[in-house]
């Protein structure tokens, strides 16, 4: 008799097998399907942000300074770093030795600049240039400060990088070797040009900026209107003509006392592209708090918007233009919110492939099973068949010696406990066709017997 705790073994190693033969590939899709989603998934943002500002006192630093409560308010710390001004900026977003991740860059600065790590979070300001003179004539054209002492901004400034264009193509650079162009930018460049040691200062930035503000109200200086302000904007696509109206600066006052033509590049915000969506979207949502409402230059919602300047527009920025703050950050604070995006990928392969192979694998384990005994079911009807079109062409004892080694191979059959019910039911149908035969089939001679 057969050993029944062999026979309970095997058919243990068969139900595993079967198992293992459905269950690795079906594992392996599985993996294979979270490995390629976790290739989308970015790791969690940090919690600080690199920003190149300005000079001590100017408009960057400034607008920076009102960033910072907001994102610390959702626990990313802003952490700011001086510079000269747009130009350097610039060239730190450039270097890769520099830790910066954003930087404040003046429109225009960025013109020529080949790079594919450097994307723009769009327009958010205007900054216009303002020159200020002493004297008692007025002065409308740029070419009449030739041979003058002109403050046009420290190096690396993007103050002293428009004034350099627009005095080149006015003519002042080339007519006149006397000028003398200072380096001096800020209250510093005011100061001077209140003491008489420069003759006219170039700044660039809003109305309310330290610098422009104190040149506003120090008497004795006079305000520039640029008569040929609508051919500088035509003639250099990052330039926007500006008018200053009448009473725009102090009503009381009648500051200015006329309306004022200025010229503005735009301000912009330049990230590398490997910057964080994380962060891109929260610091604009910051710029939207900040630069969002009415100005001296500006309607109510007119900044930030996507337009972009020297660089192309960063993809997480064009996606904030046009559906706004993401939907789990309306609610939910801001690491909670970017923990359950970076979970939601994980549902991909979760319903595109573990569901369905969860939903096909027990069927499938089915079939194997099954295909075991319907090989001998094939078998055995084609015995049948054979049988009922020609029972002569075996002696019974042969009919019944085909049928004996079915069954004995079927009694060998090793299948699952939960399939042994194909395996009796089989068993039966032999006996049916068994008593077929034996109906149909002579009774064969002794001898032959």
């Amino acid at each position: 008799m057969k050993n029944p705790l062999r026979y309970r073994f095997r058919l243990r190693d068969l139900a595993l097998r079967d198992l293992l033969t459905v269950g690795i590939p079906a594992l392996a899709l599985i993996v294979a399907g979270f490995w390629l989603a976790a290739q989308f998934i970015r790791p969690a943002p940090p919690d600080f942000l690199v920003m190149s500002t300005g000079a001590p006192g100017g408009a960057y630093e400034a607008f920076a300074a009102r960033y910072r409560p907001y994102l610390a308010a959702q626990g990313i710390e802003l952490r700011e770093r001086a510079s000269a001004g747009a130009v350097e900026n610039l060239q730190r977003l450039l270097d890769p030795n520099e830790e910066v991740d954003v930087a404040f860059v003046q429109g225009g600065v960025g013109m020529g600049v080949e790079s594919e790590t450097l994307v723009s979070l769009g327009s958010f300001y205007h900054e216009p240039l303002w020159v200020f003179y002493r004297g008692p004539e007025t002065v409308d054209r740029l070419v009449e400060l030739r041979g003058r002492r002109i403050a046009i901004g420290a190096e690396g400034s993007g103050t002293r990088h428009l004034a350099l264009e627009l005095l080149e193509a006015s003519g002042v650079l080339r007519a006149d070797k006397r000028n003398r162009l200072e380096a001096l930018g800020g209250l510093a460049a005011v100061g001077a040009l209140a003491k008489g040691e420069v003759d006219a200062v170039f700044l660039v930035g809003p109305a309310q900026s330290g610098a422009v503000w104190t040149a506003l109200f120090t008497p004795g200086l006079r305000l520039m209107s640029f008569a040929h302000a609508e051919a500088y904007a035509r003639r250099f696509p990052y330039l926007a003509r500006l008018v200053l109206p009448r009473g725009g600066i102090d009503l009381q006052r009648d500051l200015p006392s006329t309306d004022v033509e200025l010229v503005a590049p735009m301000a912009t915000i330049v990230a590398r592209d490997g910057t964080h969506p994380a962060l891109i979207d929260l610091l604009l949502q910051a710029a939207v708090q900040v630069h969002g409402g009415a100005g001296l230059f500006q309607r109510p919602g007119e900044f930030p918007n996507a337009r972009s300047v020297d660089f192309p527009l960063s993809s997480e920025a064009d996606r904030f233009y046009k559906s706004g703050t993401r939907f789990l950050q309306r609610y939910l604070p801001f690491w909670l919110a970017t923990l359950i995006e970076r979970t939601l990928v994980l549902l991909i392969p979760l319903v595109a492939i573990v569901l369905p192979v969860m939903r096909f694998a027990p069927a499938l384990y089915g079939w194997r099973a099954r295909s075991r005994v319907y090989k001998w079911y094939g078998k055995l009807k084609f015995l049948e068949g054979e049988l009922d079109e020609n029972p002569g062409a075996r002696s019974r004892a042969e009919w019944l010696a085909e049928l004996d080694r079915i069954e004995d191979q079927v009694h060998r059959l090793s299948t699952p406990l939960a399939f042994a019910n194909l395996l009796y039911t089989l068993r039966e149908h032999i006996a049916l066709v068994e008593a077929k035969v034996l109906k149909r089939t002579p009774e064969d001679p002794p001898a032959a017997a």
